[in-house]
């Protein structure tokens, strides 16, 4: 099912206000998910709308929250999140954050005791549509194997960082630290389809094809991707005095409980250093160059971070509109909610 920007965003807004989220609070999840899935990063799009319903329904989602900003310094602030929607509080944090980068020329924001907040890159890439470069890290509930380890300790713990250039082109990354987001694998699984054996574990730490029988997911390059998802702990959980680690509350256990994950974000204003045009002009040089570079067989082109999701983006809508499953579509028409389909596990409930 193809669905344009305005269907696709006004089915899972009123989605998430049937469930209890108020307006202004689901219209803006909502541009983030359609955000991902115009993107083709389904695994942080309207896949989720059925678990925030249900989690805003059952009262694990404050739907009135006390947000409150805390400057803590010339250049340091908390942002307190009271369990409210992780999609409003990050993106009310960045807008502060940016405020305070372009006063101080740096900003560190650590926001505290919210919800999932999903893509991390559209907040990032607010900060570079400012004429600012951003760093994000964001914690996320135990589900992958330390190295040399059995057992989930870490979760995918993304890190996302973006930044303006002389042009219209925009670089956005954002990665888990993980092999795949655990999206990808409930993604995987509304489609009924098979997984890498790279990605993933079962319950017996073997490798594991089958997107149902997932137990824990593996650390991108062995120990590196376990340090990196260390240092994320550290700065969105440690740093801020939240749950860290394997306490980080999981995702789908109790839906009638707040998360209190941490996140942090931390923008810089170029005409500080090197001075803004330098720097817009240098990385326009950069993308130049690494498209301009012969391409390994296979690839057809170097690309940038971000650039084949806005090339997703606009081939999505120059061919009828948004790819949506079956499954996920039904569910946003319905007048159903299923305040029911999730388990402890950390997968759909069967």
């Amino acid at each position: 099912m193809k669905l344009s920007r305005d269907e696709l965003k006004n089915l899972m807004k009123n989605k998430l206000i049937k469930a209890g989220l108020s307006e202004e609070h689901a219209d803006m999840t909502a541009e983030i998910l359609t955000w991902s899935d115009e993107r083709g990063y389904h695994s942080h799009g309207a896949v989720r709308v059925e678990y925030y319903s249900e989690r805003i329904a059952k009262g694990g989602i404050t739907t009135d929250p006390a947000f409150e900003w805390k400057e803590t310094g010339p250049c340091s602030a908390i942002y307190e999140g009271d369990n409210g929607c992780g999609y409003v509080a990050s993106t009310l944090a960045m807008e502060k954050t940016i405020e305070m980068a372009k006063k101080s020329g740096i900003a560190v924001t650590g926001i505290r005791n919210i919800s999932h907040s999903g893509s991390i890159g559209y907040y990032t890439e607010m900060a570079a549509k400012q004429d600012l470069v951003a760093i994000a890290f964001c914690q996320s509930d135990p589900m992958a194997v330390p190295f040399g380890g059995t057992e989930p300790y870490y979760g995918t713990n993304p890190i996302s960082f973006a930044a303006p250039t002389a042009d219209d082109r925009t670089v956005v990354f954002d990665m888990a630290t993980t092999v795949q987001a655990w999206g990808k694998i409930l993604d995987k699984r509304s489609r009924h389809e098979a997984i890498p054996d790279s990605w993933a574990v079962d319950e017996k730490g073997q490798p594991v094809t089958d997107s149902r029988l997932v137990n824990a997911l593996l650390p991108i390059a062995g120990a590196k991707g376990y340090g990196l998802m260390m240092m994320v702990d550290v700065f969105a959980g440690v740093l801020l005095g939240v749950p860290f680690g394997k306490h980080v509350s999981s995702m789908y256990h109790d839906l009638s409980k707040g998360r209190d994950l941490g996140q942090m974000f931390i923008v810089m204003d170029p005409s500080r250093f090197v001075g803004l045009d330098a720097f817009k002009k240098s990385m326009s040089q950069v993308l130049d160059e690494l498209g301009e570079m012969p391409a390994a067989e296979g690839y057809g082109k170097v690309y940038y971070p971000g650039e084949r999701a806005v090339m997703r983006r606009d081939k999505a809508y120059e061919t009828g509109g948004v790819e949506i499953v079956d499954e996920i579509y039904n569910y946003l028409v319905s007048e159903d909610v299923h305040y029911d389909r999730y388990d402890h596990k950390n997968r759909f409930a069967e």
